[in-house]
Order: structure tokens, then sequence, then C-alpha cells
């Protein structure tokens, strides 16, 4: 008949071992803890004075002037503020790093460390994208003031406004490395049709057609700008008149100032007319 077997338990060395392990973890807790309050007030500190040294450079005006603010204007911040959460939220997450790392090697860590060495490459997309919007709106208000009296000046405008948008998205996508799969080829991609279009398209087997096309539009080109260039010059020549304290000059010198014709029409009323002539008016 067999005989039961004896289980020992030694519980002295369980309880042991159990304290030994809240012994070890109490420092560490405490330790993550100070790290986390302490980084939550660099981080306040930093993104006080980050917004501060932002807005008195101008970065909140370069945003108005690129048209961000108008985006964010039903948001909660404005362009200053996201840069200044995102780098606020980017101080936590180091502090995040370091409390974890008191616990040696661990998942969250791991997790955390990706995050952190992906912030500052965030933060510089942001820039770029601002950036690139205020050039493209400079951009597009230069093109249309100077082709403002042409047809074409408001579309020359737009599509300057809206290539120089696009690669400025562009570069701050392959700056995030974010789908730096798809945007680098289809930049090649229109770059290369661009190309193509003008090596095979104007150069190739649609030279009539486009020579055609072509002298048409600088005909159109060259007479619109005659007349932008008249209404520019009469504008400068009535401002200088204007400045002398003389009267402005007749824009249509064949023009009568009076309802005569004759001599009366190249000089004027009473120039150079002899005493008792006259148009029957009284000159007081």
């Amino acid at each position: 008949m067999p005989q039961p077997l004896a289980l020992s338990i030694d519980f002295g060395q369980g309880i042991t071992d159990a304290w030994s392990a809240v012994a070890r973890f109490i420092p560490k807790f405490l330790a993550f803890l100070a790290i986390l309050i302490i980084g939550w007030v660099v981080a306040k500190v930093i993104a006080k004075v980050a917004d501060r040294l932002l807005r008195k450079v101008g970065f909140e005006r370069m945003a108005e002037r690129s048209g961000v603010s108008n985006t964010l204007r039903d948001s909660k911040y404005d362009a200053t503020g996201i840069i200044c959460r995102i780098l606020y939220y980017g101080i936590m997450l180091i502090a995040l790093q370091l409390g974890f790392g008191v616990f040696g090697p661990n998942p969250v860590s791991t997790m955390i460390n990706g995050i952190v060495s992906w912030i500052p490459k965030a933060i510089v997309a942001c820039v770029i994208v601002v950036v690139a919007m205020a050039i493209a709106r400079a951009v597009r208000d230069i093109v249309r003031g100077a082709l403002g009296e042409t047809s074409y000046g408001r579309v020359l405008a737009t599509v300057a406004w809206g290539f120089i948008v696009a690669l400025g998205v562009i570069a701050a996508l392959g700056q995030a490395q974010i789908a730096t799969a798809v945007t680098g080829p289809v930049l090649i991609a229109v770059l290369a049709a661009m190309a193509g279009i003008l090596i095979v398209g104007v150069g190739g087997g649609l030279v009539n057609p486009m020579r055609e096309r072509w002298e048409r539009w600088l005909a159109t080109a060259e007479a619109e700008s005659g007349r932008a260039k008249d209404t520019l010059t009469a504008y400068q020549r009535g401002r200088a008149d204007a400045a002398a304290g003389q009267p402005v000059t007749e824009r249509q010198p064949g023009r009568a100032r009076g309802t005569d014709t004759g001599d009366t029409q190249e000089r004027g009323w009473g120039e150079d007319m002899p005493p008792g002539t006259g148009t029957g008016r009284d000159p007081m």
C-alpha cells in the first residue's frame, strides 16, 4: 500500500522573498514618481518660455500671413500653441522614458523611445508647413499684384501657390517620415510627367499646334501687359502730379476741356485768345 507524500512548504522563505521584492520596488516607484513630477514642472516651464519666445520672434504673425491661423480658427490652439503643446508632451514623454528606465528594460520604455525620437521631426515638419504656406501666400500676392490686369494672372498665382504648398507638404511628410513610400514616388512621377510633356509634347509631335497656341498666348499676354503698363504709368503720373501740387494731366490729350472745337481744343479755355472773344461765359 503506497504511503502519502508529505508536502513541505517553506512559508517563511516565501514571506521573506515577498518583502524583499516590495523593498526593492518601493524605492524604484518613488524614483519614478519623482522623475515624473520634475519632468512635469520642467515641461510646463519650457512650454511657457517657448510660447513667449515664438510670439516674440513673430512666428504667430508668420502663421497668420500663411493662412494657417484661418485653418485653426475653430481650434482650441493657434499655431504657436500647437508647437508648444507638442514640445510639452515631448518633454513629458522623455520624463516617462527616464521614469520607466528605473525599472530596467521593458516594452513600455522601448515604445516611448521610438515616440521621443520622432517628436523633433514632427516639430520641424510643422515649421516647414508654416514657412512653406507663408512663402506660397507671398508669391501668390506678388504674382497677383504684378499680373492683376491680365486674364491669366489669378490662375497663374493660384498655380504657383498650390505648387509651393505641395512641395512644403511633401517635404514635411518626408521630414516626419510619414508615407514616404507614397510621397516620394508621387513627387518623382509628377516631375517626370512634367518633363515628359515638355520634351515630347513641346519639342516633338505637337510642335505646330503648340507654336500656334504659344503665339496666341504671347500675343494676348503682350497686349494685356501693355494695357497693365499703361494703367500703372497713368497711376504713377497722377500720384507724381498730386505730390507736386499740380493739376492732373488729361489721360486723353486730344479731348477738349470745353465744348468748342478747333484751336480751343489744343489751347484750352482763354489761352492766347484775343480780348473780347470768349464763349459767352462769365469768367468770374
